[in-house]
């Protein structure tokens, strides 16, 4: 897939359910978000039907009820939703995120280690190109 498709919140609910354990069926995928959304059973058929069409997730047709799984990963959307994110709300400029973010989050020492420690690498890896 070359371009992943838009998902709203509340199908990002339902991939996490998904990216979490899967196949699911629609019965599993509705009793998994029962403790934390309050959808009836009817929106999350919808939900899935909808990132079926989005070719988000698909099914198992052999199998009575469909077993539900994702055709992208985690990893994809969050990479598109950043992008997507930076270039709406910064003009594409990851450093001004950078400096708001550092500004107004409280930070551990661990944090910041991991914080220096990618920096460097990317330091690294840029002066070798």
């Amino acid at each position: 897939m070359n371009k992943l498709p838009i998902i709203s919140e509340a199908e990002w609910e339902v991939m996490k359910v998904l990216w979490q354990s899967s196949p699911m069926t629609a019965n599993e995928v509705i009793a998994n978000l029962a403790s934390r959304m309050d959808w009836s059973p009817k929106t999350v058929r919808t939900l899935l039907n909808r990132l079926v069409a989005k070719e988000a997730i698909t099914y198992h047709p052999d199998s009575k009820p469909y077993s539900y799984y994702p055709l992208i990963t985690e990893e994809e959307c969050q990479k598109a939703e950043t992008k997507s994110f930076l270039k709406r709300i910064y003009s594409g400029s990851f450093k001004p995120l950078m400096v708001n973010f550092l500004k107004d989050e409280e930070l551990s020492s661990a944090d910041i280690e991991e914080l220096r420690r990618l920096l460097d690498e990317k330091s690294d890896s840029t002066r070798r190109d």
